[in-house]
């Protein structure tokens, strides 16, 4: 089984792996090499540095739709394309390249959460469960019919983090369980429902302020949704404060007013009940816990100094 593979970041190098294994991958295209960190140096993509690791020939476009891409592909002769967070929208003459079409990992249960950030909106809505769907891919946004799925159970302290690894361990299996049996025709391909649609648009990074007129419940779901990025934060007294850990409480007042301040935590009112603040770094200093934070702070019960 010929494989071109279209991935970029580590969510990704799961899914490659299991293409390595199952068949010959002929070449793996990822978004061009872009400056990262503090120092800005140009380096690999997580699935470069595999390809390249490996030998396998890495194709970088810059742009595909309204190129000659699609020939490029063509003449890779694969038996399919594999396609795991690449990064953009393939026109149809590229979907239509491989003998097979692309087919697409996908880390949501399909038609719910269509998207660029399925995980995070999952965790955010307080979703039970989560999983990764193989679609046959078409023109639309994950809109293709399903090949295979796999179901998993959201755990109460998963952030994106720790689901976006389980899940991505979880593409690798579905790959390996379905992959060539759909290329040699033997998986039917199901159609999504048209009920239950819900998109999962790019995360920004105001969608990880907390906003205290909302449920201590649903504040505690949007802190682990959006960890490691944009991270938790609001203000205190006028200053950025990241919330790293918090707790979902009961307490009882108007929105921002603190409740409680102990090393225990500092617990803040909620348009209904409250959250715990566990771990907290204040601008420009480490993340610290509730009693490194209150050390030389003189928080009063009553008062609202958090927005």
């Amino acid at each position: 089984m010929r494989i071109v593979f279209m991935g970029t970041p580590s969510f990704a190098v799961k899914s490659l792996e299991a293409c390595l294994r199952l068949g010959e991958v002929v070449a793996v295209v990822t978004q061009p090499d872009k400056p990262r960190g503090r120092g800005q140096e140009v380096s690999f993509s997580p699935v470069k540095e595999l390809a390249v690791a490996r030998g396998i020939p890495v194709l970088q476009p810059v742009k595909i739709r309204g190129t000659d891409f699609a020939e490029v592909l063509r003449k890779l002769e694969a038996d399919v394309a594999v396609v795991t967070a690449y990064g953009k929208i393939l026109p149809q003459d590229v979907l239509d390249a491989p003998r097979r079409g692309c087919v697409n990992v996908h880390a949501s249960l399909l038609p719910r959460f269509r998207g660029a950030a399925p995980i995070q909106w999952a965790l955010a809505a307080g979703d039970e469960k989560s999983g990764v769907c193989l679609m046959q891919m078409d023109a639309g946004m994950d809109t293709g019919g399903i090949i295979d799925r796999a179901e998993l159970t959201i755990g109460a302290d998963d952030t994106s983090a720790s689901l976006h690894d389980t899940l991505s361990d979880l593409g690798g299996v579905v790959l390996e369980r379905s992959l060539a049996r759909y290329v040699a025709g033997e998986l039917p391909v199901v159609p999504q429902p048209t009920q239950g649609v819900v998109m999962a648009p790019m995360i920004k990074k105001e969608d990880g302020k907390l906003d205290w007129s909302k449920r201590a419940v649903e504040l505690e779901r949007r802190l682990r949704a959006f960890t490691p990025w944009p991270g938790a934060f609001c203000t205190f007294e006028g200053s950025l404060l990241k919330v790293a850990k918090a707790a979902a409480g009961q307490g009882l007042g108007a929105p921002g007013t603190v409740l409680a301040a102990s090393a225990a935590g500092v617990e803040v009112a909620c348009a209904e009940g409250s959250l715990l603040l566990l771990s907290l770094q204040p601008e420009g200093k480490r993340a610290m816990t509730a009693q490194e934070f209150l050390a030389g702070r003189k928080l009063v019960v009553g008062t609202t100094p958090f927005s």
